[in-house]
């Protein structure tokens, strides 16, 4: 087994693809601001919150997924079963992402003032955006059974794609034909990725007894399933629910785009921390699995040190030209408010603490923890959303309430990442195997 706490081409790849989500998030924002109105803007930042509300329908499944195949990865024994199981999620959530898209294309059409083209405009950003669910579980295989370069090699070129379609369409190519382009991308880097996972054995190629293999699933991960089902939607909750709630509290228009503009830059900051992160998943599960205390600690830290420069870049740039950066961002489309600088930097340095210990503590099957911190930050969310109704907030005050719940969820993270998994992985050989006895 490969000793070092880093793979130099994963590292590479990672750091490449996670550099560009965060400046494709940010590209977009900018093409969208400058080429459509403000209000059809907006109506794209629904349609895309509703795509990625999808991942509801994902339970948690995915999570589990990884710590089976990671478990029997890692002891070198048979995959077979779980990879019928991978391959059975795959088939479940592209159909749901299809499905998705002639609904959206049927509910754009039947609006009046909407043109059969552009709510196949509508449509197909929604699948660009929902694919994104497949995408996921697809990262999630390929990292179990270390397939990691693989994978960000295909997100690479995926990302390279995004923002030579962006810049065509900011120089005049119509939305529809970039629209196009990228899905037809889309459908080469998935049939890529799938063929590589079914030839190292990760993925099953039968599309067959589909159904009954994800019912099985089920049935031999139940109680898992339960708890990181409510991990998984009382994440997606809290990521999506404000881009819901802001158009109904504050209309269209400018509210949604100074939220989108915060979350993309924040998110896009919460992509190079998963970069980090990623990078250190093998080494991480390893030292567990092995009750190596000092290596996962190490792993761990290193973890915060890489996800901590893009954080540190992030902050100074803020403080130092916030007002020149969203001017340009967005132009006549909105005007970020000043507190929003404030606001960001919170979101930032949580941001980083949260998804340093949530991966730890996901990628270790600690699913009962993240369950309880994820569900207690979505009640959070709901009460500051009905305080936001009933002292009528301004969508700043709503971000601010925003940055304080998430704050909280991120810090319990990191106490009880502390707690369960760098904890058993001091135990020694034979004592506390059990999680349980965390609890």
């Amino acid at each position: 087994m490969n000793r070092s706490l880093i793979s130099i081409p994963f590292l590479v790849l990672r750091v490449f693809s996670a550099g560009g989500a965060f400046v494709t998030g940010l590209f977009q924002t900018f093409v969208f601001a400058h080429v459509l109105s403000p209000q059809r803007f907006s109506v794209f930042i629904l349609v895309a919150a509703i795509g990625y509300s999808l991942w509801f329908c994902d339970l948690g499944i995915v999570k589990l997924l990884f710590v089976r195949l990671r478990e029997r990865f890692l002891c070198d024994d048979q995959i077979g079963t779980v990879a019928g199981h991978a391959g059975a999620v795959i088939v479940f959530y592209m159909s749901l992402v299809l499905a998705g898209t002639v609904l959206c294309f049927a509910f754009m059409a039947m609006r009046s003032g909407v043109s059969i083209r552009e709510a196949a405009e509508f449509a197909l950003f929604f699948l660009f955006v929902a694919l994104n669910l497949v995408w996921f579980a697809l990262r999630n295989i390929a990292v179990a059974v270390d397939r990691y370069v693989l994978f960000e090699a295909l997100e690479g070129m995926r990302r390279v794609g995004y923002l030579v379609g962006l810049a065509a369409m900011y120089a005049g190519l119509p939305l529809i034909a970039m629209l196009i382009a990228l899905n037809l991308l889309w459908a080469v880097v998935l049939a890529l990725c799938i063929k590589r996972l079914v030839q190292c054995g990760a993925l099953s190629a039968r599309l067959s007894g589909s159904a009954a293999r994800i019912a099985a699933f089920f049935r031999a991960n139940k109680t898992e399933l339960m708890r990181s089902g409510v991990f998984s939607i009382s994440e997606i909750f809290n990521a999506n629910y404000p881009y819901l709630i802001v158009p109904m509290l504050f209309g269209l228009g400018a509210p949604p785009i100074i939220l989108d503009t915060t979350f993309k830059v924040f998110r896009g900051a919460n992509a190079s921390y998963g970069a980090a992160c990623d990078l250190l998943v093998p080494r991480q599960t390893s030292a567990l699995a092995e009750r190596d205390g000092p290596t996962m600690v190490r792993a761990t830290w290193l973890a915060v040190t890489l996800g901590g420069i893009p954080a540190a870049g992030a902050c100074v740039l803020l403080l130092l030209a916030a007002d020149k950066l969203f001017a340009l961002l967005l132009g006549p489309a909105a005007k970020m408010p000043p507190q929003t600088t404030t606001i960001l930097i919170i979101l930032l340095l949580a941001g980083l603490a949260q998804l340093v210990a949530q991966n730890v503590l996901v990628h270790a099957g600690f699913f009962k923890e993240v369950a309880a911190i994820s569900f207690s930050v979505a009640i959070l969310m709901v009460g500051l959303s009905m305080l936001a109704t009933l002292v009528h907030f301004d969508i700043v005050q709503f971000l601010e309430g925003y940055a304080v719940v998430y704050s909280w969820g991120a810090f319990t993270a990191v106490a009880l990442m502390i707690r369960g998994p760098i904890r058993l992985a001091h135990a020694a050989a034979g004592a506390l195997t059990d999680r349980t006895a965390l609890n």
